[in-house]
């Protein structure tokens, strides 16, 4: 991601940034139990379960956070710093 992108695109909702680091926080824990079933030894199917349901929980994250900053694209399209279309969607896809 350039720094463009990441300078521009925010979460200013307090809402909004509660629930994402919620969701982040869910991911942080489901890595852990996914770190400690692959040092016991755990099986195959194991250890893929506990890595969809990482993978799952950081897409929810970044989903809410490119939600958000379509909101702002709608809400105030020409505000400073409000994110262009082309930068959503470029973000869109790097989760896609």
């Amino acid at each position: 991601m350039d720094s463009s992108t990441s300078e521009s695109v925010s979460v200013a909702d307090p809402d909004a940034q509660k629930k994402i680091a919620n969701r982040l926080r869910r991911a942080q824990g489901q890595l852990g139990a996914l770190i400690a079933t692959v040092e016991t030894g755990a099986g195959c199917r194991d250890v893929v379960h506990q890595l969809a349901a990482v993978s799952k929980a950081l897409d929810r994250a970044g989903f809410l956070v490119i939600s958000e900053a379509m909101k702002e694209c709608l809400i105030n399209p020409d505000a400073e710093g409000s994110p262009q279309s082309e930068e959503i969607e470029k973000l869109f896809l790097s989760l896609a």
